[in-house]
């Protein structure tokens, strides 16, 4: 069974920037595309980003397109998402999962806000 763990979130002023980290717990990790996810109260969870598995390609909701990028180390079953000019509406808890369905089991996620 697949474990997915989410790190480095926190609290940030608009305009910083905070790298998340996702631990992913499994063989064969570099033939999985992995994605970031993002929720909350007011919106359904929303796919942010998305990278194959071998990371040649990603994808990004315009809302982020040019601020965050993802990335992923196969060796070390990693896959990471650097946000930088963080905006208050980018205030949510991340996920870290499968692109599209069917999904793996959710981990804990990380809370992300922006605030000053």
């Amino acid at each position: 069974q697949v474990q997915l763990v989410e790190s480095g979130g926190g609290l940030v002023q608009p305009g910083g920037s905070l790298k998340l980290s996702c631990q992913v717990s499994r063989g064969a990790f570099e033939i999985m595309p992995m994605g970031w996810f993002r929720d909350t109260p007011e919106k359904e969870r929303e796919l942010v980003a998305s990278i194959s598995n071998r990371g040649g390609t990603t994808s990004y909701d315009d809302s982020v397109k040019g601020r965050f990028t993802i990335s992923r180390d196969n060796a070390k079953n990693m896959v990471y998402l650097q946000m930088n000019n963080l905006k208050p509406e980018d205030t949510a808890v991340y996920y870290c999962n499968a692109p599209k369905r069917p999904y793996y089991s959710w981990g804990q996620g990380t809370q992300v806000t922006v605030s000053s």
